[in-house]
């Protein structure tokens, strides 16, 4: 009896415990300008450096952290570290590139550093938003049973997914909203056959995201037809939800048949 639980245990634990695992970081080979050797070593998690060696004497000359990863203690660490991807030398300045794809300029004269310009846009302030709130959301949230304890969040844009999320047939609506009390953030999910709501975050806490998703800074549809594509990712019912944090971890928020769950993506 006992060998029989520990069995249905590591089961259930195992794929836990894999997706709470960021994979080995990508091998970076090294550039050579004027005679210095730059390497970007992949010992500290927590920050990403660049050394400068001498190619002759092969005797290390300077280090430079290029940026760091700010660890939330709520989520597993080494899902947030964020290694150096690549580095080049170009017109005299070293270029890095992240594992997110953000550039930063190292002058190797001054050892300045400068990220390079991304394209943004801000998200539509919140009155313009409120014009644009559909109708779920109004019913659910804003007008409806929840909006004592909720409201709805113009944090990030878009503010509002459609997806069938649990796999029923029927488009489902996700919303950002912030606990009235707590000011935690969160999502909640509102079924479109059944207007069944339910609240991830903002209080109520789903896997390694915790019970305030403060730390999101992008989210976006991850549909049925994408997974179909990608071999790595499990297979679950429904679209699902990627949430993410930059120059850290994601995860997808999806409905097993019963709940939703969070699957741990890392990078």
């Amino acid at each position: 009896m006992t060998r029989g639980v520990l069995i249905v245990c590591a089961a259930v634990l195992v794929p836990c415990l894999v997706f709470a695992k960021r994979g080995a970081p990508a091998k970076v080979e090294p550039v050579i300008d004027q005679g210095i050797r730059y390497i970007a070593p992949k010992d500290d998690g927590r920050r990403a450096y660049i050394e400068a060696w001498d190619v002759r004497t092969n005797k290390k000359l300077w280090e430079l952290t290029v940026f760091t990863n700010r660890i939330d203690p709520k989520l597993e660490e080494d899902v947030q570290w964020v290694f150096i991807k690549a580095l080049e030398i170009r017109d005299g300045t070293l270029m890095v590139t992240s594992e997110r794809g953000k550039t930063y300029q190292v002058d190797l004269t001054t050892k300045a550093i400068t990220q390079s310009e991304l394209s943004w846009s801000p998200p539509p302030d919140a009155a313009t938003q409120l014009n644009n709130i559909p109708e779920a959301i109004e019913k659910a949230i804003t007008n409806g049973p929840l909006a004592k304890n909720y409201d709805v969040s113009f944090r990030l844009n878009p503010f509002y997914l459609h997806g069938d999320f649990n796999a029923d047939g029927k488009i489902d609506v996700a919303a950002l909203v912030k606990q009235r009390s707590t000011g935690k953030l969160g999502i909640a999910i509102i079924h479109g056959a059944t207007n069944k709501v339910t609240i991830l975050g903002a209080g109520t806490a789903i896997g390694n995201g915790g019970d305030d998703f403060e730390w999101m800074d992008s989210w976006q549809l991850y549909s049925k037809a994408r997974r179909a594509g990608e071999r790595s990712v499990p297979q679950f019912q429904g679209d699902a939800l990627l949430v993410s944090k930059s120059e850290a971890g994601s995860a997808l928020i999806c409905w097993n048949g019963k709940r939703y769950a969070w699957l741990q993506q890392g990078d």
